[in-house]
């Protein structure tokens, strides 16, 4: 039997339980819009972080002060030289001539008919130095390490050797040409850097016995002082040679045509020559940039700021509203940033707001830029706007200079006293050295390097001078320690004395043993490196090197000054400030981090969601519930009914049926 609610007496059951369940969902129904406007906040405050998290990313180019100290040079021929300008540099023009453009040595050997061919097995020893033909002598290269590199009997051919020689990152490269004729495969081997310096000496242990003569690997042998066929059997295709050039009449000579440290911070780039035709090369400050630099501030905070007076904007009664209006975090985000703008910095110079660049508020929070009173603090102060917008650090000391600054180092000026410079680590000889090295009987040296033990093989030969016996030592002990550590290695009046490149503690040049020690250095004198000590700000700073860093728990920690030189004790100050892009780049990493304000806003609208899930979860159990109960009273009701309407219709049957009623008659 089928039945449906209703169908028996009439009753409008589904209606009835509508109605009833639309009242009793009322609370769902709140619920819900409480939800969407939580979910509309947690959009909001997206596009808030969106907004902040640009902002942030706008000032990382500011924050650092590069674009704000920016020089252009400019060259009236570009064709022979270029130029690029910034750190150390002034605005100022100069006359530049260049004679020769430097020039990296290149050697050829004979022609083989093939690629495969087996040239020799063997070792071969490059040292790259200057060969001085009037002399005829060839002095190393005490910033080149000698290099070693083993051609074994399997990698024996031209093809080979090329390979081995550009797999040992030697400072060479070696390339096969091919000339054409029937033996026209020639191996070119190149100096990876330019200038006179940088000549090669090529030597062979040969595994054919006879490291000289043109066949087997010493073919590949190449000594510019010694006779061609014994010893000299590569063929010279460009000799090594500096640039040459002058600068407002000054001669200035480098090994290389990119020159870096002729003029304090400026950069030429040699193209050609221009003998007797010198050219123009004009530094200037680039006010353009640092224009540039201000406006995409200006735009950067207003384009975040515009986002933030949208989400909590009153548009006025009946209107719609922004959806973080009220917030307090909103609030106060937008608050905390204005009032970073309105503060003064500190930044040790004439430039402490920005007002006085011409950027203030404008009615509408927004942030105006007054060119006309940028342009008079360009050229009236313009070191000193970097300083407003970046972090930076100023000393009185020449000798002292700022390094660095982390984000506790709070903005000041502090005192600054030395108590001790740093010092290398050193072996000075005793005696002036013996200029003739012979194999096995004063050619070795053991040497601990800044904690590295090596020990080195020196070339037997008679030096012409104790500055080419210094070049050799310091070439073979520079080789022997690789990346771990270096020495400069220096005479004076013959007696050599052995420096670790590095200041301060860890510092190490201690000559510990080998046969050349007392023809060399006689007893030498071994010292230990120290690091540099002193306070700042009173403070006992950590050294480290000639670095003196501010201690932890006070207002300069991990302010990094470089003591250079200079007297003990009191050295001046150093002035710390953080300018506005430091400022707002630190505020704001506090705002977005994983423990910052907007997280927690965020995180607070998350759990609240969370919760009216669970709310609504149980309301709406309740509800299935109620509504299956009402459902179930009002079909009992429905089929009450429809048995009380069968009744009255069979008594009614009943009734009419009966005697003397009036259808029974």
């Amino acid at each position: 039997m089928v039945s449906a609610p209703g169908i028996g007496s009439g009753l409008d059951v589904n209606g009835i339980v509508g109605q009833l369940m639309a009242a009793e969902r009322q609370p769902l129904i709140a619920l819900s819009k409480q939800e969407a406007a939580y979910t509309q906040k947690l959009s909001a405050f997206g596009q808030m972080r969106g907004a902040l998290a640009s902002f942030q990313n706008a000032l990382q180019g500011l924050a650092s002060g590069g674009r704000f100290q920016a020089l252009s040079a400019t060259s009236s021929d570009s064709q022979v030289l270029t130029a690029s300008a910034g750190g150390k540099a002034v605005p100022a023009s100069y006359q530049i001539e260049t004679t020769q453009l430097a020039q990296q040595h290149k050697l050829a050997s004979a022609g083989y008919a093939s690629v495969g061919d087996v040239v020799g097995s063997g070792t071969l020893t490059i040292q790259f130095g200057t060969y001085d033909s009037g002399a005829n002598t060839f002095t190393a290269n005490a910033d080149k390490a000698t290099k070693n590199i083993t051609i074994a009997p399997a990698g024996n051919t031209l093809a080979g050797i090329r390979d081995a020689i550009n797999a040992a990152n030697a400072g060479v490269t070696a390339t096969i040409v091919n000339d054409g004729s029937a033996a026209g495969n020639k191996l070119v081997l190149t100096s990876a850097d330019s200038g006179a310096a940088n000549s090669l000496k090529i030597s062979v242990a040969d595994d054919d016995g006879t490291p000289l003569d043109g066949g087997g690997l010493s073919a590949l042998a190449y000594d510019p002082t010694a006779v061609a066929g014994s010893g000299k059997n590569l063929g010279q295709t460009a000799a090594a040679q500096d640039a040459l050039l002058k600068i407002d009449g000054i001669a200035v000579r480098q090994s290389t045509n990119t020159v870096k440290n002729a003029i304090d911070g400026v950069t030429l780039n040699l193209a050609q020559t221009n003998a007797g035709k010198a050219l123009t090369l004009t530094v200037s400050r680039d006010t353009k940039a640092v224009t540039d630099a201000v406006q995409a501030f200006v735009k950067a905070y207003n384009d975040a700021s515009g986002t933030i007076r949208k989400l909590t904007a009153f548009n006025g009664p009946g209107a719609t509203n922004g959806v973080l209006l009220g917030d307090a975090t909103a609030r106060t985000i937008q608050t905390q940033l204005r009032g970073l703008l309105n503060a003064p910095v500190d930044s040790g110079g004439a430039l402490t707001t920005l007002s006085q660049i011409g950027v203030s508020f404008g009615k509408d929070g927004t942030l105006a830029l007054d060119s006309t009173k940028l342009d008079t603090a360009i050229a009236n102060n313009f070191d000193g706007i970097a300083a407003l917008f970046a972090k930076a650090g100023k000393t009185t000391d020449s000798l002292v200079s700022y390094s660095a600054g982390t984000s506790k180092t709070q903005a000041g000026t502090y005192a600054v006293s030395v108590s001790q410079l740093a010092t290398r680590g050193a072996t000075q000889g005793s005696q002036a050295a013996t200029l003739t090295v012979t194999a096995g009987t004063n050619d070795q040296l053991d040497l601990t390097v800044d904690g590295k033990a090596v020990s080195v093989t020196l070339a037997a030969a008679t030096y012409a001078s104790a500055d080419a016996l210094a070049a050799e030592i310091q070439s073979k002990v520079n080789g022997a320690t690789g990346a771990s550590g270096s020495v400069l290695v220096s005479q004076s009046g013959g007696v050599l004395s052995i420096t670790s490149a590095r200041y301060g503690s860890a510092s190490q040049a201690a000559v510990t043993g080998g046969n050349g020690v007392a023809s060399l250095l006689g007893s030498p004198v071994v010292s230990s490196g120290v690091d540099v000590a002193g306070t700042i700000n009173g403070v006992t700073a950590t050294g480290n090197g000639q670095t003196l860093t501010g201690a932890a728990g006070n207002a300069s920690e991990g302010l990094a000054l470089l003591i250079s030189g200079g007297a003990l004790g009191a050295r001046g100050h150093v002035t710390f400030s953080r300018g506005y892009a430091v400022q707002i780049d630190q505020y704001l990493d506090g705002v977005l981090g994983n423990e910052g304000s907007l997280k927690a806003r965020t995180n607070g609208i998350d759990n609240s969601i969370k919760t009216l899930d669970q709310r609504q979860e149980q309301l709406e159990a309740r509800l299935a519930q109620i509504e299956k109960r009402y459902r179930a009273q009002f079909v009992a009701l429905d089929a009450m009914l429809s048995s009380m309407n069968s009744t009255s219709n069979y008594l009614a049957q009943q009734l009419a049926n009966l005697p003397g009623s009036s259808q029974g008659r």
